[in-house]
């Protein structure tokens, strides 16, 4: 069964983040400059939230807020949902899918260790398919 780390070995583990108190600006503009979706937001070394393209799309305007003056700490979901480096692909998934979330920071001894998305995941689970599937053939075939 694939675990996360196994993403984090493929994908790195370099996560972009942002301070609570930066400008929601500050934070679209690292959104864009890395070509993500999501920002971690981190406060003296620990994750205090994430900060996502979503959360821009449904606060900022209807709650009448500028990007310039508004801080991440006012549009960022706190305490997010975390797993650990060890825990399978598919029960990332199920905490994503139960949670409502695209993107689950990943922890280990406390410190943030990496980042993925719900697109990681997908990948993730349709390779673990795709070797399955190629073990149970070989083993029909009488390969193994």
């Amino acid at each position: 069964m694939m675990q996360v780390r196994h993403l984090l070995e493929k994908k790195g583990t370099q996560v972009f983040s942002v301070g609570p108190e930066d400008s929601v600006y500050q934070a679209l503009e690292a959104l864009a400059r890395h070509d993500i979706g999501a920002l971690a937001v981190v406060e003296s070394g620990q994750l205090v939230g994430i900060f996502s393209e979503r959360d821009y799309a449904r606060k900022v305007v209807l709650q009448g807020l500028t990007s310039k003056t508004t801080r991440v700490r006012a549009l960022m979901s706190p305490n997010p949902i975390t797993a650990a480096p060890g825990t399978s692909i598919a029960d990332c998934m199920r905490l994503m899918i139960e949670h409502r979330i695209r993107h689950l920071p990943i922890l280990e001894a406390g410190q943030l260790a990496g980042l993925v998305s719900i697109g990681d995941i997908v990948k993730g689970l349709l390779a673990e398919q795709e070797a399955l599937i190629g073990d149970l053939r070989d083993y029909i075939g009488g390969k193994s």
